[in-house]
């Protein structure tokens, strides 16, 4: 079973980036944002932070803007996730653990062709550490469900 879902992982993680290649993200010229015509980005990339809690743990909502959701949709922004993550350890600091820098890069990869426009990635810190095939079969929340913000 377990060889199943890290294949089927293996097959979404193949699809995603194939999608993001072939489907370029649209946007209105006016907004800085990346088009077909303007692939550029540049940060910041978060807007803001916000530490919530949802069936009584900790849930940190983070708020990208719209060059972060550009930058998150083109393949090959590892630069721009490594300066993402940088802004939110600036905007809350206690983010700082491995399980949750893996639940950003996996929203970071993930998020913007799963759910476009999605009002925020929201990383928690009681999820467990699992490997990349996990994270994503778990739709970047492993340990159980997304709360419902």
């Amino acid at each position: 079973m377990k060889a199943l879902l890290a294949l089927s992982a293996a097959v979404l993680v193949a699809l995603l980036c194939w999608l993001s290649a072939a489907v370029p993200a649209l946007a209105d010229p006016g907004t800085g944002e990346a088009t077909p015509s303007n692939p550029s980005y540049s940060p910041p990339f978060i807007d803001h932070t916000e530490w919530t809690q949802w069936g009584g743990l900790a849930s940190l909502r983070v708020f990208p803007t719209p060059s972060g959701r550009a930058a998150a949709r083109l393949p090959g922004t590892s630069a721009a996730a490594d300066e993402a993550w940088a802004e939110v350890l600036a905007l809350s600091p206690d983010a700082d653990t491995a399980g949750m820098r893996a639940q950003f890069i996996c929203h970071w990869q993930f998020a913007e062709m799963a759910q476009p426009g999605k009002t925020s990635w929201n990383l928690e810190p009681w999820r467990p550490i699992v490997d990349d095939s996990e994270m994503v079969a778990s739709g970047c929340n492993p340990g159980g469900p997304e709360g419902p913000f």
